[in-house]
């Protein structure tokens, strides 16, 4: 099968620019500290994937189906009704939920968590989730550092 091709992907806008021109501005702010927070938990550089997400790493995925490609390997976006934290795999498993019980106050979807902002949770414990799926993702992927 002929690789996809995938909607969300790596473009040359530079991460910082994109945080500058936030007009909100508590998620500007919130998008300042997160910009250099996810580059200290991950060891990564930050790269703008897509109009909004920014991403920290990536992976290669390929699905039963045959579909693969890349996707970004953790990340956030600062989008008007929230924040957004990407952490693959996703909130299932026991640890996970544990850690979420004593994050703070925030939603889930399937590899996403809602946050109205920094400072409604305690970001020991994202550090923490933000940690256990990056390494996840080094131990069943093959990822790469951009």
């Amino acid at each position: 099968m002929a690789k996809a091709e995938n909607k969300t992907k790596p473009t040359v806008v530079k991460p910082k620019d994109y945080v500058e021109a936030l007009d909100h501005p508590q998620r500007k702010a919130d998008a300042k500290t997160l910009l250099k927070w996810f580059s200290d938990v991950t060891s990564l550089k930050p790269k703008m994937w897509g109009p909004s997400l920014i991403g920290y790493g990536r992976y290669h995925y390929k699905y039963d189906s045959g579909r693969e490609g890349d996707m970004l390997m953790t990340g956030f976006s600062p989008r008007k009704a929230n924040l957004v934290f990407y952490v693959m795999p996703g909130y299932q498993s026991a640890a996970m939920k544990e850690k979420l019980g004593r994050l703070g106050k925030y939603r889930t979807g399937k590899s996403c968590l809602y946050v109205n902002k920094l400072a409604d949770i305690d970001m020991d414990v994202l550090r923490e989730i933000v940690e256990e799926g990056v390494a996840y993702m080094r131990k069943n992927y093959e990822t790469f550092d951009a």
